[in-house]
């Protein structure tokens, strides 16, 4: 899976690598080295502008941990934070948005932990890495989003009654990733960015291969800190490489 990432690129580098509207100043993000479930997270997608009744691809601030349309409450956001890409065209809560409304999340790179075994008066603990391209390039992340209703809220209050949230999709680890851990996220070449993100593509099988690309062909596995495994710990200390109790090479 893909518990906690890192991304720390602007909003004007996303809205220029993704060809995409940036953002109102007041809804821009901070750099974040330890993003975490229920985190608002900035995704590109693509939508039609009520206005002109084009597509439009924009940077939208969304929250992490897809909640269904059809969910009684948000609760259940925190578990679906991945979507596994073996079965996201099939499952209630991730085919509608499979189908049209699919997006790209960012990422510098992502952490995974690996069980340390007690030995010479140490207790057991998970060791985290840090798992991010060796060429240090963007990992553009498949995900999906989708919209919630909060049925509490008066219809006239509308911005307030919607809760938008997403999900990455994971796939089966390769290479590297797979030392560490059996799951990674799955990427979208460059070169599907516009069939990926496009809502009247809805054909599954179309959309299913595009789903071809592990996160990264070379992955550079960099042991941290278990600082990480505090939400409340931020910063760039956090990819400072520390002694590996169980090496990967």
């Amino acid at each position: 899976m893909c518990g906690r990432y890192v991304s720390t690129s602007s909003v004007q580098d996303l809205a220029e690598y993704f060809g995409a509207v940036g953002l109102p100043t007041a809804e821009t993000l901070a750099p974040s080295w330890n993003v975490a479930p229920t985190d608002p997270i900035l995704v590109a997608l693509q939508r039609l502008d009520r206005e002109t009744g084009e597509l439009v691809r924009r940077l939208r601030q969304v929250r992490w941990g897809l909640v269904p349309s059809w969910s009684k409450d948000p609760g259940g956001g925190a578990r679906m934070i991945n979507a596994r890409a073996e079965t996201v065209h099939e499952k209630p809560a991730f085919r509608k948005a499979f189908a049209t409304r699919r997006c790209l999340i960012p990422a510098d790179g992502y952490y995974e932990w690996k069980p340390v075994p007690a030995a010479g008066g140490t207790k057991a603990y998970k060791q985290p890495y840090f798992l991010a391209p060796a060429a240090g390039t963007l990992l553009p992340m498949a995900g999906l989003y989708e919209f919630w209703r909060d049925r509490s809220v008066p219809e006239d209050d509308d911005p307030a009654a919607w809760l938008a949230t997403a999900t990455i999709i994971t796939t089966d680890a390769t290479d590297a990733a797979g030392r560490v851990h059996d799951r990674m996220p799955l990427t979208i070449d460059a070169a599907d960015f516009d069939a990926w993100l496009d809502p009247e593509l809805t054909d599954a099988a179309e959309v299913r291969r595009l789903l071809h690309s592990p996160a990264g062909d070379e992955l550079r596995i960099t042991p941290v800190s278990t600082a990480v495994n505090s939400v409340r710990n931020n910063g760039a200390q956090l990819l400072d490489e520390v002694p590996d109790p169980l090496p990967v090479t």
